[in-house]
């Protein structure tokens, strides 16, 4: 969990943070269910679908993971890598795109390819473009599917939660769904407002998935370990009180120093972690339910 944060630390900070040493990442492979394994290296958890047909991954963490990654799937099996989803477009979730390319086409929603395309910020911190090669060449609105190894995998459009470009992936057949970053399991999670991100868009995105899975389904999260649907649950009971207890903060015409001050989400300090703190995570309620931040100080965001 920590590596996890850390990598993600260190994409949405860069440049001002050095890059962490990725010669020192292991990754790791769990098997999950059905066709369905887990790599977790550093960056976001990587979803794995096997088979006689050849290898589908879900993500692909960061360009010098690439070589590791492989290991890690030749651990599973020799077939070979036929097709690449992407959850999203932060980089420690396509940073491998520009690798993984060469392998077969990376599919991802609409909003995956333009952002990646034009560059983006997010958290007072610029990306450049991405590399054509490093770009998604099938790209859909609402959903896609891929069927391979007995395995319909349907990438499903989630509407404003993490991003505006989020897609959950449904491995059907192995009762396993691959959340991207609308599920941070255990912490708080990072809402990408600058991107069309939504903290009432993803409790709405969570609770209609709840409703679908069943109670033994496995669930990847972005970030963290493997859950089910009563850590899903959990999450999506985190994300509903704490965004009410701001809001009837603010209602009560409360300041954002002042939500900070008296502590109003300290029921929900577990959830902290070095990424996303209590504070931050105040900061990210309020803007999300109208309130305006006081601007951050300057720091440059040139790339070089």
């Amino acid at each position: 969990m920590r590596r996890a944060i850390v990598g993600l630390l260190a994409v949405m900070a860069a440049p001002v943070l050095a890059q962490p040493d990725f010669s020192k990442v292991e990754v790791k492979a769990t098997k999950v269910a059905g066709t369905v394994y887990m790599l977790q290296g550093q960056g976001g958890n990587i979803g794995v679908s096997v088979g006689e047909d050849g290898i589908v991954i879900v993500d692909d963490q960061f360009a010098p993971l690439a070589p590791k990654i492989r290991a890690a799937l030749k651990g599973i099996t020799d077939k070979p890598i036929k097709f690449i989803l992407n959850t999203h477009f932060h980089g420690d979730h396509t940073g491998g795109n520009i690798e993984f390319s060469k392998d077969g086409p990376i599919i991802a929603h609409e909003n995956v390819r333009k952002r990646l395309q034009s560059g983006s910020t997010a958290a007072g911190r610029s990306t450049p473009p991405a590399p054509k090669d490093a770009l998604p060449v099938i790209t859909f609105n609402d959903r896609a599917t891929v069927h391979i190894n007995g395995e319909d995998i349907r990438a499903i459009h989630m509407p404003h939660g993490h991003t505006d470009g989020d897609a959950v992936i449904w491995f059907t057949q192995s009762n396993v769904v691959h959340m991207g970053d609308d599920f941070f399991n255990g912490t708080f999670p990072f809402v990408d407002i600058d991107n069309g991100g939504s903290v009432r868009g993803l409790s709405m995105n969570l609770e209609a998935i709840i409703a679908q899975i069943r109670d033994d389904t496995k669930v990847i999260p972005g970030h963290g370990p493997l859950g089910d649907k009563a850590t899903l649950r959990t999450f999506a009971e985190m994300i509903r009180t704490s965004s009410a207890a701001v809001d009837a903060a603010m209602r009560s015409g409360k300041t954002l120093d002042q939500i900070k001050q008296q502590k109003v989400l300290d029921p929900w300090s577990k959830w902290a972690s070095s990424f996303i703190t209590v504070d931050r995570w105040a900061d990210t309620l309020y803007r999300d339910l109208g309130g305006t931040l006081p601007p951050a100080p300057a720091t440059s965001t040139q790339h070089h």
